[in-house]
């Protein structure tokens, strides 16, 4: 993962020091793209652990459409534990946008607007199968109607499929990427929904395309993220997982082969 590194060197080369939200203060750019290729293994830290069961789990969680920590059908990463209301609801978030988009439709018989839902991730499927030249196979959980119902807005916001040469590339657009924390994590949630997907529609998994907007480094993160940078790189490990329907899909049927990272880096999270 030295696209990784590069990212966290370039930061504290050219960021500038720039207040935030929690009052936390971080190093800051705006505006950077790192390129994964699955087929060179999986995309996920070898210099720090990364704790891949939290990643499945959540990303399992957000493909049943969940927005409640205490859904007892999937697990979560306890990270959503800080924005959960006491009853373990955080609102509209990743996962009902990607299921349960909501749309109005005018009914002619009640004249009035009845609520239905749009199932952004089964449409995506839908196209890359029957449509894979469409350059329309776009999921959003960046809906403005719903952002202050939502206990935290999303910061990966907007991702797109592309189909060439038998695999399936994606695109994923970040506006606020925690570098320490969040991006590691980011980038092997996209990742196994790339490998999800690709698997479902009998393609590989190709290219991991991870733009940023504010991409930034908490200064309470930065001596953590020294020592990383120190530390040597180690193999890539293998994803194994079924042919099966995304949406099938349970934690169980997800094996990351061969990971042996670096130990543990405790990083805060600012709140």
């Amino acid at each position: 993962m030295k696209q990784y590194l590069d990212l966290v060197r370039y930061i504290l080369d050219h960021g500038e020091k720039k207040e935030d939200r929690t009052g936390t203060g971080t190093v800051s750019v705006f505006g950077y793209q790192s390129k994964y290729d699955l087929r060179d293994g999986f995309p996920i830290l070898t210099t720090k652990k990364v704790l891949f069961d939290a990643v499945a789990w959540e990303l399992l969680w957000f493909l049943r459409g969940s927005t409640n920590i205490k859904d007892d059908l999937t697990g979560h990463t306890p990270i959503w534990n800080a924005w959960a209301k006491e009853n373990g609801e955080l609102g509209p978030v990743y996962g009902y946008q990607w299921r349960k988009w909501e749309k109005f439709v005018w009914d002619d018989k009640k004249q009035a607007y009845r609520k239905e839902h749009i199932d952004q991730i089964a449409r995506a499927l839908e196209l890359i199968k029957k449509n894979p030249n469409s350059r329309r196979i776009i999921v959003s959980a960046w809906n403005v109607a719903d952002i202050d119902r939502m206990a935290l807005p999303p910061c990966h916001t907007f991702f797109q499929f592309y189909v060439v040469s038998g695999r399936l590339d994606c695109q994923l657009y970040q506006r606020s990427a925690d570098v320490a924390l969040g991006v590691p994590f980011n980038i092997a949630s996209y990742a196994l929904l790339m490998s999800m997907m690709a698997q479902e529609c009998g393609l590989t998994p190709g290219i991991l395309t991870h733009t940023l907007g504010d991409a930034h480094i908490y200064l309470n993160h930065m001596e953590g993220l020294k020592v990383q940078l120190e530390r040597t790189l180690g193999p890539l490990p293998r994803l194994e997982i079924p042919r099966k329907k995304v949406l099938e899909y349970c934690f169980e049927d997800i094996k990351l082969i061969g990971y042996q990272p670096a130990g543990f880096i405790k990083f805060p999270i600012a709140v």
